[in-house]
């Protein structure tokens, strides 16, 4: 054999031809592969979104059609759905209803029951115990809801609004629900689904909402019970919304100016707690009155609190130890009125008590009096908590004061340290002490002076009451009930 013959078989360029094949199949296999693996899962998922989004916009279209029907300008409405997958149901039947519900309660925080209501007040369920009880109101109302699942993800219309759940557990709001707030009165038109569907497939699907358009008016309804009227006269008013969307229901209620939530998780449920501003202005005074919870943000949110007092009887307005006191919790905050220095003038004095860890007594006396007129039963004084010419004196009896520091459980600003002898105007006290003895909510002053008769004639004289409530207050509440009746198609 010739070495050019040789060479050619020692050659290894075909060896090298092949391996580079084999390579490049083996590459693009993989890449087949990778795009496999990754790239249609991907594609999958982008056409589960697609379908959802779809399916949200057409819940939106729905949505507003169907406040056509609840308002009464059209007895019926029909919304196509484009379905590529997953299902559509109508949950709007006694089952369903268990886990679609609104629960609005009033109570009175002076109810002797209220302190064990208290500590379970954010649960579903806690105002069982205590429905009939004095200070308690309840009224619930099925809501129902239209739900489309594909997979874990959910999109449904409940209560006016309409939700979309993901996998994980958290639900956003894609349309506002029919519950409206502005800092004084609460609307809630509550639309309840009627119904018992289901449809699952790929073709088109039609929903049609009808309503015969009489409206249930749940509040006010003194007719059911005397205690449903307006202006609202309880402590607090707590509406319970129990869905598979709670978590979103609750931030929707967040975002409002006037309102907040919590949830309870373990029961698929948020809850709405508002203050009930008592009634304010010039009225014949009682022997009890309520303040609601003042604006603790607002530098000075008492604008008018002053008694017009009358005496009762020939002996005058000479109390010994006239109080006007009230406690919540651990706090009592006391005014007293007393005739010591002489005829024809009130002494004033306030004290304020904290039970809690790092708490104690503020004592101020007065440096200054009220002024009393005329003589016997005709006698009279203007009392005015805010005034700013009666200045206190701070008694340190017990040691120095702790309520006026940085906002803690037991002290709200300005950061003031006092020592015995320190003056303050009554002004100022009044304010501050205010907005600590209201920190949870209204409280109950009662007027009395223990152990002798009373002095003031309450038939004859006044209190004036003017402030700026907490945010998160309400005053009037409008609950009505729409019936829908919903039909697949």
């Amino acid at each position: 054999m010739g070495k050019k013959m040789k060479r050619i078989l020692e050659s290894e360029n075909a060896v090298s031809a092949v391996v580079g094949m084999i390579m490049i199949l083996a590459v693009t296999i993989a890449s087949i592969s990778i795009v496999f693996l990754y790239g249609v899962p991907t594609i999958y998922k982008m056409q589960d979104m697609a379908n959802a989004q779809k399916v949200e916009q057409a819940f939106t279209v729905f949505d507003s059609r169907t406040s056509k029907v609840a308002l009464g300008e059209s007895p019926s409405q029909t919304t196509f759905f484009s379905m590529m997958d997953g299902d559509i149901r109508v949950k709007g039947d006694n089952i369903s209803y268990e886990d679609s519900r609104i629960v609005v309660i009033s109570v009175d925080i002076g109810a002797p029951w209220y302190n064990s209501f208290k500590n379970n007040k954010y649960k579903w369920g806690s105002w069982y115990p205590h429905i009939g009880e004095p200070g308690m109101n309840e009224f619930n109302a099925s809501l129902g809801s239209i739900v489309y699942t594909n997979k874990n993800r959910m999109i449904g219309y409940e209560g006016g609004g309409v939700w979309s759940r993901y996998p994980g557990g958290k639900s956003v709001m894609i349309s506002p629900p029919e519950f409206h707030y502005n800092g004084e009165t609460l609307t809630l038109p509550i639309m309840r689904i009627e119904g018992n569907q289901v449809y699952s497939g790929r073709s088109d699907v039609g929903i049609t909402v009808s309503s015969d358009n009489m409206p249930t008016v749940l509040y006010p309804d003194p007719s059911s019970d005397a205690n449903r009227t307006n202006p609202l006269t309880s402590d607090k008013v707590i509406i319970y919304i129990k869905s598979e969307f709670y978590n979103a229901w609750a931030d929707y209620a967040n975002s409002l100016a006037y309102a907040s939530a919590r949830t309870d998780d373990a029961n698929n449920t948020a809850v709405v707690e508002l203050e009930v501003i008592p009634a304010m202005g010039r009225d014949t005074l009682k022997t009890a009155f309520k303040v609601g919870s003042v604006n603790r943000y607002n530098p000075e949110p008492m604008y008018n609190f002053s008694f017009a007092l009358e005496a009762r009887a020939s002996q005058g307005l000479n109390p010994s130890n006239y109080q006007i006191t009230t406690t919540s919790g651990t706090k009592t905050l006391t005014y007293t009125l007393a005739k010591k220095g002489g005829a024809n003038q009130l002494e004033i004095g306030l004290v304020y008590e904290e039970k809690a860890p790092g708490g104690g007594v503020e004592t101020w006396e007065g440096n200054e009096v009220f002024t009393v007129s005329g003589s016997k039963e005709d006698q009279s004084a203007s009392v005015d908590m805010l005034s700013k010419d009666l200045n206190m004196i701070y008694s340190d009896k017990k040691g120095t004061e702790f309520s006026w520091g940085n906002d803690t459980a037991i002290s709200i600003g300005p950061d003031i340290e006092y020592h015995n002898g320190d003056v303050e105007s009554l002004h100022n006290l009044t304010q501050h002490y205010m907005k600590l003895i209201t920190k949870d909510g209204s409280v109950v002053f009662n007027l009395q002076q223990p152990g002798k008769s009373d002095p003031v004639d309450y038939e004859e004289s006044t209190l004036t009451l003017y402030y700026d409530g907490m945010p998160g207050s309400i005053t009037y509440l409008h609950v009505s009930r729409n019936d829908l009746i919903v039909d697949l198609n």
